[in-house]
C-alpha cells in the first residue's frame, strides 16, 4: 500500500506535496485537506493521502466537523485502521488540553469564544445526552469541568445534591452548566429552564453562583444567559 501511496504523491510537483509545501511556505500555505494529509500520512489502494483527507472532511462537514466527530465515527471510515483513529482522536484531545489550558489562565468569559469551543469538543458529538459542569474560582477561571450525568437521547436526570457536592469538593465559587441537544437544536426547553432553576437554588444554599448554562450541538453552544434565561 506504502508504495503506491508514495506513487500518487511523487506525480506531483514537489511544491504541491503537503511536507514540502509546508517546510517551503510555512503551515498557512497548506489546505485543511493537506494538513490532515500529513496526519494521516498514508491514503488506501487507489486513493493517495490528500484524496482519502479531503473525503474525510466531506464526510464530516469540514475541520471544525470532523474535530466535534467521536473515535466511534471514525471507525466507520474505510481506510481509518486504530493507528490513523488514534491520531486524530490524539489531535482532538490536544485541541481540548489546549483550551482547557486557557481557561484556567484567565477569567472564563474574558474567552467566550473559547468557552463556546471548549463546549462543543468536550460534548458537541455525542450520540446520547450528557450533562456537564464547569467548576471556576473566585476569578471565574476554571476549576475543572466534569461531566456528571448521562442519559438517553431526549433526557438526562440531574440530582442537584450531587452538584453541590461537586461544587464543594471543589471549593468553587461559581459554575458553569452545560448539556448537549444530539437532535442538533439550540434552543432551550422548558426543562432545561425549570433544571436551571432548581441548580440555582440549590447552589445559592451554598453559595456558588451560576453564571450560564449551554446548550451545546455540533455547530455550537447556545448561551441561556445571553437569552435572559439564567
Amino acid at each position: 500500500m506504502e508504495s503506491l501511496l508514495t506513487t500518487g504523491l511523487k506525480g506531483m510537483p514537489a511544491d504541491a506535496r503537503p511536507r514540502e509545501k509546508l517546510l517551503a511556505r510555512g503551515a498557512g500555505a497548506l489546505s485543511d485537506a493537506e494538513l490532515l494529509a500529513l496526519l494521516l500520512r498514508t491514503g488506501i489502494r487507489g486513493k493517495h493521502v490528500v484524496q482519502l483527507a479531503q473525503e474525510l472532511l466531506d464526510r464530516f462537514g469540514g475541520i471544525g466537523g470532523l474535530l466535534h466527530t467521536g473515535a466511534d465515527a471514525l471507525k466507520l471510515i474505510k481506510g481509518l485502521g486504530p493507528a490513523k483513529r488514534s491520531e486524530v482522536v490524539a489531535v482532538l484531545e490536544l485541541a481540548r488540553r489546549a483550551l482547557a489550558q486557557e481557561l484556567r489562565l484567565k477569567p472564563l468569559f474574558d474567552s467566550p469564544k473559547a468557552v463556546r469551543e471548549y463546549l462543543q469538543l468536550q460534548l458537541g458529538a455525542r450520540a446520547h445526552e450528557v450533562f456537564a459542569v464547569l467548576f471556576l474560582d473566585s476569578q471565574n477561571r476554571l476549576i475543572e469541568m466534569e461531566e456528571l450525568f448521562r442519559g438517553t437521547l431526549t433526557q438526562t436526570s440531574v440530582y442537584p445534591r450531587e452538584v453541590v457536592l461537586r461544587a464543594l469538593h471543589h471549593h468553587a465559587a461559581a459554575v458553569v452548566l452545560a448539556h448537549n441537544h444530539p437532535s442538533g437544536t439550540a434552543q432551550p426547553s422548558r426543562a432545561d429552564e425549570a433544571l436551571t432553576s432548581t441548580l440555582k437554588a440549590a447552589l445559592a444554599l451554598v453559595d456558588v453562583r451560576v453564571l450560564d448554562h449551554f446548550i451545546v450541538t455540533r455547530e455550537q453552544a447556545a448561551s441561556m444567559a445571553e437569552m435572559g434565561l439564567v
